[in-house]
């Protein structure tokens, strides 16, 4: 079995190899439910990271629904990725009807290939996921990852556990959101999958001095200016020696 660290940050990815994670997912703004990472951030995680490195390949927040010259975006981002090293990326692509976008899909696969492809939570937003599952196995996709059509893993758990049986060994399930070290080994049982995916993150204290309170520059005070969210390498440890003994 696999522990994914969701990174947002070089120094997260590497306090998830330190947790002893097998493999990073390296992205940016969480807050909007993450995003692609810089260059220099890719190239210097693969420089640092002797795991298996997948990037995020997302060129904004919000909905899956992207024009053409985002999808440009994507394609050189794919493109950077594969010229740099990376095992992976992960990519989503949604249209207006709620459906796999299996056009803009297959053109990424090709394009990225031989790289692997995690299709992500936009899986979560379509309107029919059996239907969806079975696009995906036949475009080749290697990997979803999934909530189960819900905000945490725990509340979708029973969607999971017949999307890992349905895709047999075409396609691996990993779910996602609200995995931890309390309740891993639980997702394991309830839903036979075998790959999950975390951010086992805390909170650093900024090491500024002086603070000007009452701005955010988020816009939102849910978002803090003097918190800096991080993998922790102790939970991620915890996680993975817990799989360990299940395994």
């Amino acid at each position: 079995m696999l522990i994914e660290v969701c990174a947002n940050s070089l120094q997260s990815a590497i306090n998830a190899q330190a947790g002893g994670a097998k493999r990073v997912e390296l992205c940016d703004n969480l807050y909007e439910g993450g995003t692609t990472p810089s260059p220099a951030t890719i190239k210097l995680a693969r420089q640092k990271l002797h795991i298996k490195l997948n990037v995020l390949i997302r060129p904004r927040g919000g909905d899956f629904l992207y024009s053409d010259l985002e999808f440009e975006i994507i394609k050189q981002d794919i493109e950077f990725c594969k010229e740099t090293g990376c095992d992976g990326v992960v990519i989503g692509f949604l249209n207006s009807d709620g459906t796999i976008d299996i056009e803009k899909t297959a053109e990424a696969i090709k394009l990225a290939r031989p790289m692997n492809l995690t299709f992500h939570r936009a899986f979560d937003m379509v309107r029919d996921p059996f239907e969806a599952l079975e696009q995906l196995m036949e475009l080749g996709v290697d990997r979803l990852l999934t909530a189960g059509q819900k905000n945490k893993v725990p509340e979708g758990k029973g969607l999971i556990a017949e999307l890992v049986k349905k895709a047999g060994d075409k396609l691996i399930i990993m779910p996602g959101s609200g995995i931890n070290e309390k309740n891993i080994a639980m997702m394991h049982r309830v839903t036979g999958a075998v790959e999950f995916h975390l951010t086992g993150q805390k909170k650093v204290d900024s090491k500024m001095k002086y603070r000007k309170e009452g701005i955010f520059l988020g816009g939102l005070s849910q978002i803090p200016e003097y918190l800096i969210a991080e993998t922790d390498t102790d939970r991620i440890r915890r996680t993975s020696n817990i799989l360990n003994e299940i395994s």
